[in-house]
């Protein structure tokens, strides 16, 4: 699967019909984004069950800062809907493989309990 552009439009509707997202946030003027590209583009050929969705940072700025997107690019990795990853700075396709394969292996099971025991936690100390 190739990368798909992603807007505020059909954001929030990717990461709720899929099971991982990575998004890249970029920017054309962006070197280190022209460089990521291409490995970015080689993982969404070999892992068609990923989405791989494209943030172009000048176009879609209220996205961007909805993130709180400081430096580019910034790769972002949603599983069931929960960031599990978020870092500014290109990564070698190495680096990519080896972060798609441990979020395969995070178990979302455990991941959503503690986010409903931090949400609570946070619930109780707003009262």
């Amino acid at each position: 699967m190739a990368t798909v552009e992603l807007t505020k439009d059909n954001f929030e509707q990717t990461i709720e019909d899929n099971d991982i997202v990575l998004v890249d946030f970029w920017a054309s003027w962006c070197g280190p984004c022209k460089n990521f590209a291409p490995i970015y583009e080689e993982a969404s050929e070999n892992h068609s069950d990923i989405v791989f969705g494209k943030v172009n940072t000048e176009e879609e700025q209220e996205l961007a800062a909805s993130f709180q997107i400081r430096s580019i690019p910034t790769l972002m990795l949603f599983r069931q809907k929960v960031v599990l990853f978020s870092q500014a700075g290109a990564l070698q396709g190495s680096q990519l493989e080896e972060l798609i394969q441990k979020a395969r292996e995070v178990d979302m099971e455990q991941v959503h309990k503690e986010v409903a025991e931090q949400q609570a936690q946070q619930a109780d100390e707003q009262q």
